[in-house]
């Protein structure tokens, strides 16, 4: 990210920034980071910093659905992971999605969910009941199971009289069938206050098997009265946005204005999503347990578990993904058919601190000392590991920060950016090789953050400039980050000359669609002329093709 995209549009008030940390100051007052970072300790200081039960979830009450006087089903519903005998669907209760008790009293609700072969559930496949816990802020995640392999079905929730929205989902085609050709899109970078979120409406109409999430769902940056760049005329958004997010509340919340948004609920409700996080669903640019502003560990170790809890709650992900205080093992894989093998990675909890103070940098014995990592060790040997065992026709990295070198300039004094893969060269080296190493011959890497859209050839040695290309990249550009941007950025001459493996560089918002096949894959840029103003049109920008077997990008 340049540093003007990451700089808040709105600053919290003294007093709130005041509580927030009086609040967390409070609580790490309590606790050592030793004893913090042991299981017990995190769950009791989550508990402690959010006010959650440590009792369990049986302590609460059951609500009688007929008191449910508002429809509770404001956030939409979403699925995601599929596999191939199995989906996960996802909703939350809110009757009232702005207060920080989304209109529910603390006591469970039961939830009636249906599953269909279509749209008018005539022919339903599986029905039961689920329970919405307020100590998950009556959050549900229901894996249904044992179902066919490759085929959509139909979702709905009911609470009482209330029925939820009908969602569409699919499960994966059999691991060992057919490879069956698949199409899935990209996103990124969603800030509410930077524009519509007209690109999800046209997404929801698209066809597409699968949306894949790379980061930045959430920003933690206040929103004022009128949405910021939204501009609101209509409708005044209540003070609780005006403040950065630092709280499980105040996290819970921005997730609710998030969700409230027409055009991303019908992109969750047409299409499964496999998300991963960036940086913004926490705090900008944090690494491991460092935060941006250099405060103790374990302070931003409690910020980081309420985020977490958060992100959970808010999202269609499995109970191996359910945090553990600041700890949520997000990095996964996923099988379509023979096809594709991928690998959904986290580059933010485990990574060392960005080297030379972050920022674009000239790269330093500090940032090339070898042993730095994004991933972590365990990580990075399960993806390793994870090739070594790929059969797939494509292997694809779901991930957030750009993998391709990017030099800033053509000159020697060029610059790289230290919280990308060009900050830990050391770390993308053991990749390259891994993959090397396992015969892996059709690599992709799908990337966020920037808030363009790029295509990179991936290159063995990016500093030989006639070394053998080994793979591609996609960057997504984003929903709405950055405002509307332009087709040519002030420095797209610039980047085009320094960096000959880089195909594409397009400034606008929107997202990527890719079709992928047993010959080749096709990627498609689709942007927005504007997100300042709602509804504007969807044009496909460039096309490009990879075959199979001989990387290396061409225009389709």
């Amino acid at each position: 990210m340049t540093p003007a995209a990451h700089q808040p549009p709105h600053t919290p008030s003294q007093s709130d920034t005041s509580r927030h940390d009086h609040e967390l100051r409070a609580a790490a007052r309590h606790l050592g980071r030793r004893r913090f970072l042991t299981v017990t300790g995190a769950a009791a200081a989550l508990a402690f910093a959010t006010n959650l039960p440590t009792a369990g979830v049986a302590s609460a009450a059951e609500l009688d659905a007929a008191q449910i006087t508002e429809n509770p089903f404001t956030l939409g519903v979403a699925s995601g992971d599929p596999l191939s005998d199995s989906v996960l669907l996802w909703t939350r209760l809110a009757p009232s999605p702005y207060q920080a008790d989304s209109g529910l009293p603390a006591e469970r609700v039961t939830v009636r969910w249906e599953l269909a072969h279509d749209e008018r559930f005539r022919r339903v496949v599986r029905r039961g009941t689920t329970t919405a816990h307020p100590e998950f802020h009556h959050a549900v995640h229901v894996e249904i199971g044992f179902l066919e392999p490759g085929r959509v079905y139909y979702y709905r929730f009911r609470v009482g009289d209330w029925i939820s929205e009908t969602g569409r989902t699919r499960t994966a085609p059999n691991r060992y069938g057919s490879a069956a050709p698949l199409a899935f899109a990209a996103v990124s970078c969603q800030a509410y206050h930077d524009g519509y979120y007209t690109a999800y409406r046209h997404l929801a109409a698209d066809d597409v098997d699968v949306v894949f999430h790379l980061g930045d769902y959430l920003y933690e940056y206040a929103v004022n009265s009128v949405g910021g760049n939204r501009r609101y005329t209509d409708r005044t958004l209540p003070a609780v946005f005006n403040r950065e997010t630092i709280t499980l509340e105040d996290y819970r919340l921005r997730y609710a204005l998030y969700k409230t948004d027409p055009d991303l609920r019908a992109a969750q409700a047409a299409h499964p999503f496999v998300v991963t996080w960036d940086d913004h669903e926490t705090e900008n640019n944090y690494a491991g347990d460092v935060d941006e502003n250099g405060n103790p560990p374990e302070e931003f170790l409690l910020r980081r578990a309420a985020a977490y809890r958060a992100y959970w709650e808010n999202q269609p992900l499995r109970r191996p993904q359910r945090p553990d205080g600041p700890d949520m093992k997000l990095y996964r894989r996923l099988q379509w058919g023979s096809l594709a093998q991928f690998d959904i990675l986290d580059t933010r909890q485990y990574r060392d601190d960005q080297a030379n103070g972050d920022g674009w940098q000239p790269r330093t014995p500090e940032s090339e000392d070898p042993s730095r990592t994004l991933t972590g060790a365990t990580q990075e040997r399960w993806l390793l590991d994870g090739w070594q065992k790929s059969r797939a026709v494509w292997n694809v990295v779901p991930q957030q920060v750009t993998f391709s070198q990017r030099r800033s300039t053509t000159g020697s004094n060029y610059t790289v950016s230290m919280d990308s893969w060009d900050g830990y060269p050391g770390s993308r080296e053991r990749l390259l090789a891994g993959a090397e190493a396992a015969g892996v011959e059709n690599l992709v890497v799908l990337t966020g953050d920037v808030h363009v859209g790029y295509a990179f050839d991936i290159k063995r040695d990016f500093d030989d400039r006639s070394s053998r290309t080994v793979g591609t990249e996609i960057v997504a550009t984003s929903i709405t980050s950055g405002g509307n941007g332009s087709d040519k950025p002030a420095n797209w001459d610039t980047y085009m000359a320094a960096n000959p493996h880089m195909k594409f560089y397009n400034g606008r918002r929107g997202y990527v669609t890719v079709a992928l096949d047993p010959d080749a894959a096709r990627a498609d840029f689709k942007t927005l002329t504007a997100v300042t103003t709602p509804g504007a049109a969807l044009t496909t920008v460039a096309s490009f093709v990879t075959e199979a077997g001989d990387p290396g990008l061409k225009p389709a």
